[in-house]
């Protein structure tokens, strides 16, 4: 073979239009990320997809403690997991918003690594709680094979978590404490929220 026969997946790579991937998340819809990565896709004339994963849930319990008899339907799961990725989108972006739409069964991580293969680019919003998987935007950060934007809180307009507003608190309660030490009967003047 010669040097222009074989190829090389650079140059394939560059034949590809720039691509931006954004995690949107079903709870927060991630509306910051998703507005962030559409300009970045239009700066570079590039292609915008928007990704979403669903899981599957087993049937609830019954008081008795057998299963439920009705058993969820994958498709009408996915149907509908399509649907809310879909108006999500177009609430943030636009009707006319030309992204490319990905709902994907699967965990998170797995979901977005594989979506972010080939891409330029990927976009999550900062994780909301630091329950469930930890370190979810690092792991993501370390394990993608392309650059990672996570939006933090401050700019992606979450409202504090619960460990945050706990913090807070702790912070407030502490320094009223150092405030009133060895001051019997002093009481510092009223401060409302």
């Amino acid at each position: 073979m010669t040097e222009q026969q074989q190829s090389n997946p650079d140059d394939e790579r560059e034949l590809q239009p720039y691509t931006v991937v954004v995690g949107v998340s079903a709870t927060s819809k991630s509306p910051k990320a998703l507005a962030w990565g559409a300009a970045q896709a239009a700066q570079n004339n590039g292609r915008l997809v928007a990704v979403r994963s669903w899981r599957l849930t087993g049937p609830p319990g019954t008081t008795s403690g057998a299963a439920a008899a009705r058993v969820t339907d994958e498709s009408d799961v996915d149907r509908a997991e399509r649907a809310a990725l879909a108006a999500d989108v177009a609430h943030v972006l636009g009707p006319d918003h030309g992204a490319e739409l990905q709902c994907v069964r699967g965990g998170k991580r797995k979901v977005l690594l594989a979506a972010a293969d080939g891409a330029d680019l990927l976009v999550v919003d900062a994780p909301r709680t630091f329950t469930g998987a930890p370190m979810f935007a690092q792991r993501l950060v370390y394990a993608a094979a392309c650059p990672v934007v996570v939006m933090p809180p401050s700019i992606s307009a979450e409202p504090p978590g619960v460990l945050a507003r706990a913090g807070r608190a702790v912070g407030r309660a502490a320094v009223r404490s150092a405030g009133l030490a060895g001051r019997p009967g002093y009481r510092p003047p009223m401060v409302r929220d």
